[in-house]
């Protein structure tokens, strides 16, 4: 049985959807079978503090959506930088299909868990399960996210980079950016208190 209904989870997103972009059909039902896994991993696997499903809908998928809406439309690729249990990256990859994903994550049951929810949901994203630094310097992504990662000025030291455009920050803090990125205007992400999405093009 579903965690949650596809109509419930469609409620809970409605706050974080705008008119910028179409639904694809697939999407509820995909983030149905992405909920099922991850409230059964994070019974046993500490995956997100966030226990309750209707809360993880909220802040997790609707957060991450809301992103997918304010990406360039002209991004082809993405690195999601510390990717956790697969935010924002994963509900990016299901709400913009066209864009090759990769999902960078250094620990072994967080990379574990991602894998399972690409297969499951028969994605061709990528996982990969090592530090950013550690890719080839050649590889290059249009666009880099981060969001709530331990410390942003690091992360963002070694993710600025992997940015051959822009870099799109889901965040509560006013982040340094990197002197080679010019900021766009901070959009406040509905329903938070202080947390906004804030993206920054390379110069």
């Amino acid at each position: 049985m579903a965690t949650l209904s596809n109509s419930a989870i469609a409620t809970l997103i409605q706050p974080y959807l705008t008119d910028k972009i179409a639904i694809p059909q697939t999407l509820l039902p995909q983030l149905s079978l992405y909920l099922d896994l991850l409230v059964r991993w994070n019974a046993r696997t500490n995956l997100t503090a966030i226990r309750d499903p209707e809360e993880i809908v909220r802040r997790h998928f609707g957060e991450s959506l809301f992103a997918a809406q304010y990406l360039d439309p002209a991004a082809d690729t993405l690195l999601d930088f510390g990717s956790g249990a697969g935010f924002p990256g994963l509900p990016i990859a299901l709400l913009r299909p066209e864009i090759k994903v990769t999902l960078a994550e250094s620990q072994n049951k967080k990379a574990s868990f991602l894998r399972e929810v690409v297969r499951n949901l028969k994605l061709t994203t990528e996982v990969w399960a090592a530090r950013v630094e550690t890719m080839p310097e050649t590889r290059l992504f249009h666009t880099v996210t981060l969001r709530a990662v331990d410390n942003m000025a690091a992360a963002l030291a070694a993710a600025a980079p992997r940015a051959s455009r822009d870099l799109l920050l889901l965040s509560n803090a006013d982040a340094a950016l990197p002197p080679e990125f010019s900021p766009h205007p901070a959009i406040p992400i509905p329903t938070t208190q202080n947390s906004v999405l804030l993206r920054a093009t390379r110069l």
